[in-house]
């Protein structure tokens, strides 16, 4: 067996099947050097929030554990990726360095610096984090798509991806591992408060945590999608998203648990429309990988004058779920509880912000970033700018949600505003989606104080929405 080993750096590919670096590593004669890079200097601004770092701590030490059981550590350094890596392959004589491809206009200089440091050794880097290499899709005329339809008409016209990759039946181990740091050296959980409390309860992080879970969905609920998934007291939809971000599942192992489920007889209108999300990730990633700035520039330029509030206390009560408006308010305390928010209502959350509040979706976007689970910079900056209607293939500006008429439509019963938004669970269905609307005898006999045991509406829906359409009014004129 060759002594000079080869480098796994794991980054967000936090699993051991399906994963091309790997896999390749293993089959060499040389040891096998994993190890995790925890880069907070190189991203700016984009170092993971809080709940992320929450989910890293424990996927960290599942994929740790996992790798024990080959008989190899996991070696855990702090800095800046390429830096951090190169010292590593010298202090342990690397043959080489793989690693899973990254997005991200930060690390794409990561990845190319580390190449130039390291001419003498063999550097590698193998796909993994999407279904379809952005550059691979394009136009008829050569470029990128803006347009989200044919973008994935284009994706499943293009070969199927292949089949997922086994984890390997062993490594080799180094005789003597590299110092490393702990993953609770990171000082990734939260203290002073604890408040990951919630997220602990609904989420089980790890390779092991995430399989459990695309399995429920594609047994029990995948065929039944397309019409559930937008009612966020049904457990309609798949949960997903921080398994995919963190790496912990491949997206080519959800593509090919669907499709087995269709074989398997599950609906196939469900199955579509579910891996159409899946699509929606790869257009994000599409997207950040040609326009770079997403995350912190209007996607449509024309958004770089737009008439923004500032405005702390609007801002402040709709991160605390205290809008006077439950599908928001229920939606935000979700989020702060579980680390996640259901699709649907993070659209109703976000056009309450940036349209009826006129508050920037950045400072939405920053939110989002620091309390999901499943904080991904591509879905994130896509999403915000998809609702304030300065992204590509966003929706009008003009659609501005109505979060009364679409708590009404989702959530019929007013189950979901009940379990996040107890003040006012003794509302009947007729007047829980509005509360104000509700006649004083009705308030009472629910316990309900405006103003003081639940707050009145933070802005009115009609005249902020008409505020809404002058100002973009205005932009377009001036």
């Amino acid at each position: 067996m060759s002594t000079a080993p080869i480098i796994v750096c794991f980054r967000q590919d936090l699993r051991l099947s399906d994963h091309a670096a790997l896999s390749a590593a293993a089959k060499t004669d040389r040891p096998i050097l994993p190890c995790f890079i925890y880069d907070d200097a190189s991203p700016g601004p984009w170092v993971p929030g809080g709940a992320s770092r929450w989910w890293l701590h424990h996927s960290l030490t599942s994929i740790a554990a996992d790798l024990e059981q080959y008989g190899v550590s996991l070696v855990i350094r702090r800095g800046a990726w390429a830096d951090t890596l190169t010292e590593l392959a010298h202090e342990c004589d690397a043959h080489a360095v793989y690693w899973t491809r990254g997005y991200e206009p930060w690390f794409r200089e990561q990845e190319e610096k580390l190449r130039s440091t390291l001419q003498t050794r063999e550097t590698k880097r193998y796909p993994g984090g999407l279904l379809f290499e952005p550059e691979a899709i394009e136009t008829g005329s050569g470029g990128p798509y803006k347009v989200f339809t044919p973008f994935w008409k284009a994706c499943l016209k293009v070969a199927e991806p292949g089949a997922v990759l086994p984890a390997p039946k062993s490594l080799n181990a180094l005789t003597e591992t590299p110092s490393s740091l702990s993953v609770c050296d990171l000082d990734l959980l939260p203290t002073k408060p604890d408040w990951s409390g919630g997220l602990a309860e609904a989420w089980t992080p790890g390779e092991a945590g995430a399989h459990d879970r695309l399995n429920a969905f594609a047994e029990d609920h995948i065929g039944q999608y397309d019409e559930q998934r937008d009612l966020p007291a049904r457990p309609g939809t798949s949960m997903l998203s921080p398994h995919l971000h963190h790496g912990e599942l491949s997206p080519r192992q959800v593509w090919h648990a669907a499709h087995a489920a269709a074989v398997a007889g599950q609906r196939q209108g469900g199955i579509d429309v579910f891996l159409s999300e899946i699509g929606w990730r790869e257009f994000s990633y599409h997207l950040l990988f040609h326009w770079p700035h997403l995350p912190e520039q209007p996607f449509r330029e024309q958004f770089s004058g737009f008439e923004w509030r500032e405005e702390a206390h609007d801002l402040r009560a709709w991160q605390r779920g205290q809008t006077g408006i439950p599908i928001v308010d229920a939606g935000m305390r979700q989020l702060w509880h579980t680390g996640w928010m259901h699709n649907r209502v993070r659209m109703i959350v976000a056009s309450l912000l940036v349209k009826n509040a006129l508050i920037h979706w950045r400072e939405g976007e920053d939110w989002f970033w620091d309390t999901l689970v499943d904080a991904d910079l591509a879905s994130n900056a896509a999403g915000w700018q998809w609702v304030a209607g300065s992204g590509a293939d966003a929706a009008p500006y003009f659609r501005i949600f109505n979060p009364v008429t679409q708590s009404a439509r989702f959530d019929p019963e007013g189950d979901y505003l009940r379990r996040w938004v107890p003040e006012i669970a003794k509302l009947g269905k007729k007047h829980i989606h509005d509360p104000g609307s509700a006649p004083a005898d009705v308030l009472k006999a629910a316990g309900i104080k405006l103003g003081q045991t639940y707050p009145r509406p933070m802005v009115d829906l009609k005249a902020t929405r008409q505020r809404a359409l002058d100002t973009y009014k205005r932009l377009r004129s001036g």
